[in-house]
């Protein structure tokens, strides 16, 4: 799985971080507070989308009043306490970038999560230092079922995409990584538990835990 890799590019929320049951209490309690129903499958219908793709999603699909800033600001207020106190690494996450580290892998953090609360789930849980390159969506305006937030981040690590391998849990995400020319794992969260099976067929390798890997590498 690992031969001629040199470069791993993470997604964080749902992949690295159990952290995907946030954004889903989010979106509940966001719409409730509204008094809006939640549409069945909401959260796969936004996981792939920039922060700012998703709140204009919001805005259309519920003809919300308030702007785009408004919207992201209150969700961030929202997260905030649950990234500070509750999100945590996913078992053998640690354990494994530092594995990787320790074999002269560079590391690369691919998110579509704003640069306040990546930074909150990464130092709260000692890994922000351990990353070469961390990119957003925003920063290519793109969302992920394209490839270029996994290009820009294979160029900031001056790695070919040849040479990378990508972990998501995400379907689209999956995909557009693929698309990008990098191998790709595909990472078991249950809020893409509905996904699995295309998962499983469009990604290379599929994992329950980062413990399946510890003696690929």
């Amino acid at each position: 799985m690992f031969q001629d890799i040199k470069a791993a590019i993470f997604d964080m929320d749902g992949t690295l971080t159990d952290s995907m049951w946030v954004w889903e209490k989010i979106d509940i309690d966001y719409l409730k507070k509204r008094n809006i129903p939640v549409p069945k499958n909401l959260s796969e219908s936004i996981a792939h989308l920039t922060f700012e793709e998703s709140a204009q999603y919001f805005k259309n699909k519920f003809n919300l009043k308030d702007n785009i800033k408004t919207i992201m600001d209150e969700w961030n207020n929202m997260a905030y306490y649950e990234y500070v106190h509750n999100v945590k690494l996913k078992n053998g996450a640690l354990d494994f970038l530092m594995l990787l580290k320790n074999k002269g892998i560079k590391l690369g953090l691919a998110t579509s999560n704003c640069d306040m609360l990546l930074k909150i789930a990464l130092k709260n849980n000692g890994i922000y230092d351990i990353f070469d390159c961390i990119t957003t969506s925003d920063e290519v305006n793109k969302s992920k079922e394209f490839p270029d937030i996994y290009l820009l981040c294979a160029e900031r690590l001056n790695i070919s995409p040849k040479h990378c391998i990508v972990f998501e849990d995400i379907l689209p995400a999956i995909r557009g990584a693929k698309s990008a020319g990098m191998r790709v794992v595909g990472v078991h969260d249950m809020s893409a538990k509905n996904q699995k099976k295309e998962i499983i067929k469009n990604a290379d390798f599929y994992i329950l835990e980062y413990n399946e890997l510890i003696k690929a590498v």
